[in-house]
């Protein structure tokens, strides 16, 4: 049980590290300050959570089940909340392309610790995965919601209308 807890939570330290790299590439293709620097704080904020679970893992790959519960009492960092739509890019093709692999990197995130969920036997870890879950619902509703506006403003740009 504690092996396959182990190897979810080394999956989730890779899954935010890939997200710490992804919001460093769009934060590249960001055309004003405002908007690099929350693609930044993002990219940051996805690397406090890869060392909240690498903390984690140290914490518990070497424990007994009882150091290993206790582990995860630990408070971990929330993700913070923006409102991605007054955030802009040069196009709204870039946008799109933006928001759109950003909600289908949390909406695998949010999959993959729901699975994780459901194969655990651990209470504990149980919760992890809840608390994983919803630091990702937060950034795909976030996302979501700016992905559907560029969506409408690119198809407007190519002659597509009403909106």
């Amino acid at each position: 049980m504690k092996l396959d807890e182990l190897l979810i939570i080394k999956q989730a330290i890779i899954n935010e590290i890939e997200g710490y790299e992804f919001y460093e590439m769009a934060k590249n293709q960001a055309d004003s300050e405002e908007t690099k620097l929350a693609l930044d704080t993002l990219a940051e904020e996805e690397l406090i959570h890869s060392k909240y679970l690498k903390d984690l893992f140290d914490k518990i790959k070497d424990t007994d089940e009882e150091a290993f519960s206790l582990a995860f009492l630990a408070d971990p960092p929330s993700p913070k909340i923006y409102d991605w739509n007054k955030y802009k890019f040069p196009k709204s093709s870039i946008a799109v392309s933006i928001y759109g692999t950003a909600v289908n990197l949390e909406k695998a995130a949010v999959e993959f610790y729901q699975n994780a969920k459901e194969e655990s036997n651990h209470s504990e870890a149980k919760k992890l995965y809840d608390l994983l879950i919803k630091w990702e619902r937060v950034h795909l509703e976030q996302f979501f919601k700016a992905y559907q506006i560029n969506m409408e403003d690119w198809w407007t740009e190519q002659g597509f209308e009403p909106f």
